[in-house]
C-alpha cells in the first residue's frame, strides 16, 4: 500500500509531514511526498495567504487526477482556519494545524493498524541532505497582518534534549533548527534559543538557523552561535518593511534603525555572514515614501536575498480591517522590490567570487549538480558529486552561482 504526503507552505509542515510519513512507514506503508499513483493521499495545506488557500483546495482536485478512488485525509492551517471548504466527495477526513496524528488514527480506522504504537517516538523521515529539526510550534507576536498565531496557537518548545538527540540520530549532513517562530524558543519553559545552540554544541553537522526576528539578536546570542563550530553564518531575519511607521502598523515591534543595528551587530560577529530577509510589498499603511525606505534598507542592509510579495489581506487580522491599496500600486511596488532584491543577491554572489566553500550537494540536474554554501548560495558544479566538497565559486549562475571543485 502506498501513500502521498504533499505539502503546501513552510518548513514546519515539511517537518510534520515528515513525521506523518515515518508513522505511516511504521504502520507498513510505502511513502512518497511527491504526487503520483498511491492509494491514500495526505494533504496538508497551507493559509499564510489567500492563494495559498486556494492551492490548498485546488490540491484536492489534483490528487483525484492520480487516483480518483483513494480516500483523501486533509490537514494544516487552511483546513485549521475552515475545514468546511475542504468537505467535499472523496475528502475522507479533515483535521488542522494542531495534532496533525490524528490523521494516522484516521488511516488505521479506516485500514487497520495501531496509531499510538506507529506514532510513538517518531522522528521526521529525513528526504534531503537537510534535516529540518522542529523546535517549537506557536506564536506569541500576533503581526496585525499575520493569521498563523490564530491557527497555530501560543508558543509551545519542544524539551532541548530530544531536540539534541533527534540531531545525534539523523544522517543528514546539514540540521536546519525551525519554527512558527524559533526566536520564542524557550519562553514558555525557562529556556532560550542561544541555550539550546550552547547544548547543541559541536555536534559534527553544519547547524543552520530558519527565521529569527531581529529582537532575539544580542551578544548572547550571537556568541552561542559562535560556539557551535559547524554554524552556518547566514540569518534569515525577518524584516517585512523598511519604514519604522509601517513596522509599528504591523505591530513588529522594532524600528528601521533597531533593525540596522542589529545587521551591524550580526556582521561583528560573522564578518562574512549573509543576512536575507522578507519584504511586504503595500501594505495598508504604507505610502510611497515608506515603499522608497523599504527599497534603500536593502543596500543599507547589505542583504543577500530578499524574499518579496504583495500584502494579501486575512480575514480574523487587523489589518484585513485597513483600507488596501489598489492592486496596481501594489504590483507596481512588487516588481520594484523584486528588481531591487536581484540586483542585491548578484552583488552577493560577486562578492564571493574566487572564494572557496565547503558546499554540501544535494541534487544532479543531468549536467550540474546542485548544493549550498554555508551562506546559503545555491552552487552548481558540474558533473555528479555527492556529499560534501570545497568549492571555487566562479561567477552568477541561475539563481546562484557556478563553481568548480577544488577537493
Amino acid at each position: 500500500m502506498k501513500a502521498v504526503v504533499f505539502t503546501l507552505g513552510c518548513k514546519v509542515n515539511e517537518v510534520e509531514s515528515a513525521s506523518l510519513m515515518s508513522s505511516l512507514e511504521n504502520l507498513g506503508w510505502t511513502t512518497s511526498d511527491k504526487l503520483c499513483p498511491a492509494d491514500i493521499y495526505v494533504l496538508n495545506t497551507c493559509a499564510v495567504t489567500r492563494e495559498a488557500e486556494k492551492k490548498s483546495r485546488q490540491l484536492i482536485a489534483r490528487a483525484k487526477k492520480c487516483n480518483p478512488d483513494a480516500p483523501i485525509y486533509v490537514c494544516g492551517c487552511a483546513s485549521q482556519k475552515d475545514a468546511g471548504q475542504f468537505a467535499r466527495e472523496g475528502v475522507k477526513f479533515v483535521c488542522g494545524a494542531r495534532g496533525k496524528q490524528a490523521v494516522i488514527a484516521a488511516v488505521c480506522a479506516d485500514f487497520g493498524g495501531d496509531a499510538d504504537a506507529a506514532c510513538r517516538s517518531v522522528y521526521p523521515k529525513q528526504v534531503r541532505t537537510r534535516a529540518f529539526i522542529k523546535i517549537e510550534d506557536g506564536c506569541n507576536n500576533f503581526c496585525s497582518y499575520c493569521v498563523i498565531p490564530y491557527l497555530r496557537g501560543r508558543v509551545t518548545s519542544r524539551p532541548p534534549q530530544d531536540i539534541v538527540r533527534e540531531i545525534s540520530k539523523t544522517a543528514a549532513l546539514e540540521v536546519v533548527l525551525t519554527g512558527i517562530n524559533i526566536s520564542a524558543y524557550g519562553s514558555d519553559c525557562g529556556t532560550s534559543l542561544a541555550k539550546l545552540l550552547s547544548l547543541i554544541g559541536d555536534c559534527g553537522k553544519r547547524v543552520r538557523l530558519g527565521s529569527v526576528e531581529c529582537t532575539v539578536i544580542d551578544e548572547e546570542f550571537l556568541t552561542a552561535c559562535r560556539s557551535v563550530p559547524g554554524f552556518a553564518p547566514q540569518f534569515h531575519l525577518s524584516l517585512q518593511s523598511g519604514s519604522s511607521a509601517v513596522l509599528k502598523a504591523m505591530n513588529r515591534r522594532y524600528t528601521r534603525e533597531e533593525y540596522l543595528k542589529k545587521c551591524r551587530m550580526i556582521y561583528e560577529f560573522f564578518p562574512q555572514a549573509a543576512i536575507t530577509t522578507d519584504i511586504i510589498a503595500g501594505f495598508p499603511a504604507e505610502s510611497e515614501e515608506d515603499f522608497l525606505q523599504s527599497l534603500s534598507i536593502i543596500d543599507e542592509a547589505g542583504f543577500a536575498r530578499v524574499h518579496a510579495f504583495a500584502f494579501s489581506p486575512r480575514e480574523g487580522t487587523v489589518a484585513f480591517s485597513m483600507k488596501d491599496i489598489p492592486a496596481q500600486v501594489k504590483s507596481r511596488r512588487l516588481h520594484e522590490l523584486l528588481k531591487k532584491a536581484a540586483e542585491a543577491e548578484n552583488a552577493f554572489i560577486r562578492s564571493r567570487e574566487g572564494c572557496v566553500r565547503e558546499v554540501l550537494f544535494e541534487d544532479f540536474n543531468g549536467t550540474y549538480t546542485g548544493g549550498y554554501t554555508p551562506e546559503y548560495i545555491k552552487v552548481y558544479v558540474p558533473g555528479r558529486h555527492e556529499g560534501a566538497g570545497m568549492v571555487r565559486l566562479l561567477s552568477p549562475m541561475n539563481d546562484g552561482a557556478l563553481g568548480e571543485l577544488v577537493r
